[in-house]
């Protein structure tokens, strides 16, 4: 069984020196930060529809409060 080219035996490796240089208490929260960074960068690369609804209408409440703010600290 292949996992992206690497067998059982090379992740068997791979998972014990992990565990030697971070230790059996770092390693639960190293794989957490791992995996919510791969999420993120898969989310990332997706383009949802919901960031870029957030990000159009953002520069506009900014611009608003801007000119506001300028009104506000002129009278």
């Amino acid at each position: 069984m292949k996992f992206g080219g690497i067998g059982v035996p090379e992740l068997l490796i791979i998972l014990a020196v992990a565990l030697l240089i971070f230790g059996p208490k770092n390693l639960p929260k190293l794989g957490a930060a791992l995996g919510k960074t791969v999420k993120n960068i898969r989310d990332g690369m997706d383009g949802s529809g919901k960031d870029k609804d957030s990000d159009e209408t953002e520069p506009a409440a900014k611009i608003e409060a801007e000119t506001k703010d300028s009104k506000d600290t002129s009278a």
